[in-house]
């Protein structure tokens, strides 16, 4: 008993790594890759689509300073932040009607139409992780919960040694925790008036063929 226990903390551990891997493969390596593919090729929809999705995407970042600073809520806003991206990128009407347009053979919107699907597979597997160790959602300062601390850790190395050079001070767990905090509150912010002004004006348009007019 005590051996299958240890198994599957393992596979749990293993689980929840994979997990910000692939996030981090997903959702920076990819999305940077197809950005400056869509700028050489001018592609307007492409562009407009990673534009939003970096918008988005913001709240997952934030989400990586909040599990820094072991805000209790960190695990939720990182879930939420998955939920929205993957709306962000299935949303626009007038950009999904400009991919279908395109066939197999144009390479760059084809993999964005890879991309999308994976993202939306990676998130919905990084959210059955978190309902697996559910707690952690709500209290992310439980022993059972170390687990999805750790990976936060060589992220929390890289900006802390950036902090020190730039600013010549100590970048704490307090301070993560402050800085996502504060970030979060502009976020939310932002989002309140996009939903309250540009969404009922716009709707299900991105308005990339007018922006680019203009």
């Amino acid at each position: 008993m005590y051996v299958k226990e240890n198994v599957l903390n393992v596979l749990n551990q293993l689980s929840v790594w994979l997990s910000f891997q692939l996030s981090i493969i997903f959702f920076i390596g990819i999305p940077i890759t197809l950005l400056i593919w869509s700028i050489k090729r001018r592609n307007k929809a492409v562009n407009k689509l990673l534009s939003i999705y970096w918008k988005v995407s913001l709240l997952f970042f934030i989400s990586l300073f909040l599990l820094i600073g072991k805000f209790n809520y960190a695990l939720l806003i990182t879930n939420i932040s998955l939920i929205l991206i993957t709306i962000s990128v299935w949303f626009w009407n007038d950009i999904n009607d400009e991919l279908r347009e395109y066939d197999l053979s144009y390479s760059l919107t084809t993999t964005t139409k890879v991309w999308r699907w994976s993202i939306t597979f990676v998130s919905l597997n990084f959210l059955i992780q978190s309902l697996k160790n559910f707690t952690c959602v709500s209290f992310i300062n439980s022993g059972a919960c170390e687990i999805w601390l750790q990976p936060s850790t060589n992220f929390y190395i890289i900006i802390k040694n950036l902090f020190n050079f730039f600013f010549g001070a100590n970048f704490t767990q307090p301070v993560a925790k402050f800085l996502g905090l504060f970030a979060l509150l502009i976020y939310t912010l932002g989002l309140i008036q996009w939903s309250m002004i540009k969404l009922p004006k716009n709707g299900r348009n991105s308005c990339f063929s007018e922006n680019e007019r203009n």
